[in-house]
């Protein structure tokens, strides 16, 4: 039978040390491991945290620096702000002033319209107004098409601009070449429709000019216009009225000449006429002037006068005669008692 082996307890204890300590090694391990994840999480967990806060903050950032610019209006000098309420759809009575004004993000809209003299050319050149053809038609009494260049001038009321608003719901540029071009047209249609295409074109040009600024101003007043000019600055006709009617004015140009040709002679027969009786009175005043004197001088020479008068002049010798008479001198004699 076999004898059994011995066993070595030095070479147990130091097995078991060894298993001790792994066993020791494991378990501080497995705890470090544990710590090492749970820090691990609350690291993340912080983080996380964090992350959101940058986050959130970097949004209420950005939604500051977006509704900043809506939060401020400016309204530039010369135009006043009409305040649009989005939600019911009304507007403030009393617009806002030049300046810088704050107002509530996307629930009011502001729309800027100007108060400064403010001209509409209305005209069919493309260098002009609008850049397109925006000329007048209108006609004439006879029928006759006249289309017209023109320009208005005007000023808006700010207390009035509210109303203009609320009443067409658009800027000013639409209100003007919309509603504005139309009362234009309406005021020269009636003016024009009652007159002849000669005189509009002529001598009736001013007046008609005047009447048509008056019912635009009438018109346009109600809505915070304040025209301030208006002028018709070419007329064109049909190229067959243009020539009927220069023909018509040369005849009226020829006949003023014959008239006025006329006048300057019956002017002048008129002052020959005077000039010449002027003479034949000058001629009868003179010819009953020497008349009369003649009349006086007449009277004047008497015999003894001239009897005077010779012997003033004789100077003592006898008169030279030819022929052997003796020359006989007569002199006066004494006057009988």
């Amino acid at each position: 039978m076999a004898a059994a082996p011995k066993t070595n307890w030095y070479a147990s204890r130091a097995e078991s040390r060894c298993a001790l300590t792994a066993t020791r090694r494991s378990s501080m391990a497995s705890t470090m491991s544990d710590r090492l994840g749970s820090m691990q999480f609350e690291s993340s967990s912080e983080g996380r945290q964090k992350l959101k806060r940058i986050v959130y903050g970097a949004m209420i950032l950005v939604a500051a620096l977006f509704l900043l610019p809506s939060t401020f209006t400016y309204i530039n000098p010369g135009y006043v702000g009409i305040v649009i309420h989005r939600a019911g759809g009304g507007v403030d009575l009393h617009p806002l002033g030049p300046g810088i004004h704050t107002r509530v993000p996307f629930a009011t809209g502001i729309e800027e319209y100007p108060v400064f003299l403010k001209t509409v050319v209305l005209t069919r050149a493309n260098n002009e107004g609008s850049g397109t053809n925006d000329e007048i038609n209108v006609n004439s009494v006879e029928g006759q098409p006249v289309s017209l260049d023109v320009s208005l001038s005007f000023e808006l009321d700010p207390a009035q601009t509210p109303k203009l608003y609320s009443t067409f719901r658009t800027d000013i540029d639409q209100i003007t070449h919309g509603f504005v071009k139309q009362t234009i047209r309406q005021a020269l249609q009636e003016v024009f429709g009652t007159e002849p295409v000669a005189d509009i074109i002529g001598p009736k040009k001013a007046e008609a000019t005047t009447r048509a600024r008056g019912l635009i101003a009438q018109r346009l007043q109600p809505y915070g216009f304040e025209v301030k000019q208006f002028t018709i600055n070419e007329l064109r006709a049909p190229a067959a009225v243009m020539e009927a009617i220069n023909q018509k004015n040369v005849m009226q140009q020829q006949a003023l000449t014959a008239q006025n040709e006329l006048q300057k002679n019956t002017f002048q027969a008129q002052g020959d006429s005077i000039k010449a009786a002027g003479r034949a009175k000058a001629i009868m005043a003179e010819a009953e002037a020497q008349a009369r004197a003649n009349q006086l001088l007449a009277q004047s020479i008497t015999p003894t006068l001239v009897q005077y008068e010779l012997t003033k002049k004789w100077n003592g010798q006898m008169p030279q005669v030819t022929g052997g008479a003796t020359p006989l001198l007569q002199l006066p004699t004494a006057a009988k008692p």
